[in-house]
């Protein structure tokens, strides 16, 4: 379960560094695959992601509450939060590292609302009834995010905001796919589309049923399971195919960040794929050494 994370209130004493100290923090616990990436970005780019990345967490948790009926008032905290930054009155340090990446960047407000739009569907609904009811969530939460990292590590096409929306969608999917015992579990929520579902001949009670037992769960939810993991793995993977060809309109460090995030995420999606009933027994995950080894494969490849 998460855990709320405190931060210190700006006031005068707070210099732009000291902010950046906090979001480079809160960026390295929190975001175990992403900060692999992160790290190939110059400082600058690098301050701006890490308060982005610390923005959307921050809003994501309130959804993971478990007291949820707190969450309605907290989302709405945050709209305030966002409105002083976009305003220059900062109240915390990642509104602060926050206003100087929008600042620098110029990042759209209208994005940056799109995150908590989508937080905002979890606290509204915990089923989706098709893939289109499913990638527009998936739009309002990662792709939103993508764009704004395009725009922060620098593009010549605009095609590079498309792409990242593709990756985005990508690697939300293949986090639903991981985290399908953990989403019910704690949260009481099943990401997978249901009209997909119904055409392998599965229901959602045979799903909470090879979940529950003895706490290992992994027991087989019918003979469509493996199948229908396998069609939404490839979704995912073509997704990925044409989200990774936003590395060719970037810089090469910020290739390298793109490619390294996404490899980490390919690398879980393999796992998931060639064992279907691995999501319901536990969570996808790479090593820390296969992780750095993903990362010197992707900055081989960048540059």
């Amino acid at each position: 379960m998460r855990v709320a994370i405190r931060q210190p209130d700006v006031g005068s004493s707070m210099t732009l560094r000291d902010a950046e100290r906090y979001c480079a923090g809160m960026a390295r616990r929190e975001a175990k695959n992403f900060y692999w990436g992160f790290i190939a970005l110059p400082r600058p780019k690098r301050m701006a992601i890490y308060a982005l990345y610390d923005f959307a967490r921050q809003v994501d948790d309130e959804a993971d509450r478990a007291v949820t009926d707190r969450a309605p008032v907290n989302l709405t905290a945050h709209r305030e939060r966002l409105q002083r930054c976009l305003a220059g009155d900062y109240a915390d340090p990642v509104m602060r590292g926050l206003g100087a990446a929008i600042e620098r960047y110029q990042i759209p407000a209208e994005e940056l609302d799109q995150i908590i739009a989508g937080v905002a569907m979890d606290l509204e609904r915990s089923r989706y009834a098709s893939w289109e009811d499913l990638q527009q969530y998936c739009r309002l939460v990662a792709s939103s995010v993508g764009r704004m990292c395009v725009r922060i590590f620098g593009y010549d096409d605009e095609e590079a905001l498309l792409r990242a929306d593709d990756l985005g969608q990508a690697m939300q999917l293949t986090n639903i796919l991981r985290d399908i015992r953990e989403d019910h579990a704690e949260y009481g929520r099943v990401y997978l589309p249901l009209d997909e579902l119904a055409r392998f001949e599965l229901c959602e009670e045979a799903i909470v049923a090879s979940l529950a037992g003895n706490g290992t769960g992994g027991s087989d939810p019918g003979p469509g399971w493996a199948p229908f993991v396998h069609e939404q793995a490839k979704r995912a993977w073509a997704l990925f195919d044409s989200g990774v060809q936003v590395s060719r309109m970037i810089p090469k460090s910020s290739a390298a960040c793109v490619l390294t995030m996404a490899g980490i995420y390919r690398d879980i999606l393999r796992q998931i794929e060639q064992d279907p009933a691995l999501p319901l027994t536990r969570r996808a995950s790479l090593s820390s050494r296969s992780k750095l080894g993903v990362m010197a494969r992707a900055w081989l490849r960048a540059a």
